[in-house]
């Protein structure tokens, strides 16, 4: 991958504060998921169905012909990174259910480790020694994290192991999602390819609601709030931004820059839920974070 961001018009606002500015929106995904209390797969839903709806004119207008030009191999391709990234949001909100925001959404974060093994796996690409020295940092931060408290009697969350393999899976369909649309990103342009992934995301989810029995409706204005907190957001102003930073930015400094998100929600979750991660979670997460940075640096070097 090239080191240097794609040459384009300079933008209005500048990069490095739109990249802050959505690194500080998706931080705020796990405090939103910890106020809500419908069920995780709702409130995913929401989120996923309130961010896809305002480009759904846009692509209609705009982008209609590219929609036209999807192969079928192209479009299987679209449905399994959808149905992975519904997944991986199922996971991840279950997850806080269950244990402390800093570990939930570290181990999530954790998933360029999951890319590169996932790459040498299935894709047979080479892998430098910096990402296995990467990969193995994280795992050990990740048992470090897991284990800790545990074996130290300090729990924060009802059952924190669970909540914890909860946000690892989700880490892991995070990354089937990226390693399945990868190649298909580069012959899509970015909104008819997100309309498409993330309605099948919705679709994905949708069945995961009715599966559980939950209501779609019925809920309290706050509730709905939320829904739409969790898409403007992590989604619009999280996630669309820093697609649209990558364009402007080397994607080293985009893949670092998102690290902040586990020490952003860390410290809203300290601030606005109260919340102190213990020990063995602060140290484990300092390391899983150097695992994610070796690992996302050597996979964003010049080949």
């Amino acid at each position: 991958m090239a080191s240097t961001a794609p040459q384009s018009e300079s933008p209005r606002v500048s990069p490095a504060f739109g990249l802050a500015t959505a690194v500080l929106a998706v931080s705020t995904g796990a405090i939103l998921v910890r106020w809500s209390h419908a069920p995780s797969s709702v409130a995913a839903f929401y989120r996923v169905l309130f961010t896809t709806l305002p480009l759904l004119p846009i692509a209609a207008v705009r982008y209609a012909d590219h929609f036209r030009r999807i192969t079928r191999r192209d479009g299987a391709f679209a449905v399994l990174s959808g149905v992975a990234l519904a997944f991986h949001f199922a996971a991840w909100f279950e997850s806080l259910a269950w244990t402390s925001v800093a570990a939930s959404v570290t181990l999530v974060q954790a998933q360029p480790v999951f890319v590169a093994a996932g790459a040498w796996l299935l894709l047979r690409e080479r892998v430098t020694r910096r990402t296995v020295v990467g990969i193995v940092v994280a795992v050990l931060g990740m048992a470090t994290m897991s284990l800790g408290d545990l074996l130290g009697g300090v729990l924060v969350g009802p059952r924190p192991l669970y909540g914890n393999g909860l946000a690892l899976f989700g880490a892991v369909m995070a990354a089937g999602y990226v390693l399945a649309g990868r190649s298909l990103r580069q012959r899509v342009a970015l909104v008819p390819y997100v309309v498409v992934v993330y309605g099948v995301c919705t679709v994905t989810l949708l069945g995961i609601v009715v599966l559980g029995g939950h209501p779609l409706g019925g809920y309290p204005p706050r509730e709905w709030a939320l829904f739409a907190g969790l898409a403007v957001g992590p989604g619009l102003f999280g996630h669309t931004v820093i697609n649209w930073a990558l364009a402007h930015l080397r994607s080293s400094v985009v893949s670092v820059s998102l690290l902040g998100e586990p020490i952003g929600a860390t410290i809203l979750a300290l601030v606005l839920l109260a919340e102190l991660p213990t020990t063995y979670t602060i140290l484990g997460g300092v390391v899983v974070l150097a695992g994610i940075y070796v690992t996302a640096s050597a996979s964003t070097k010049p080949s």
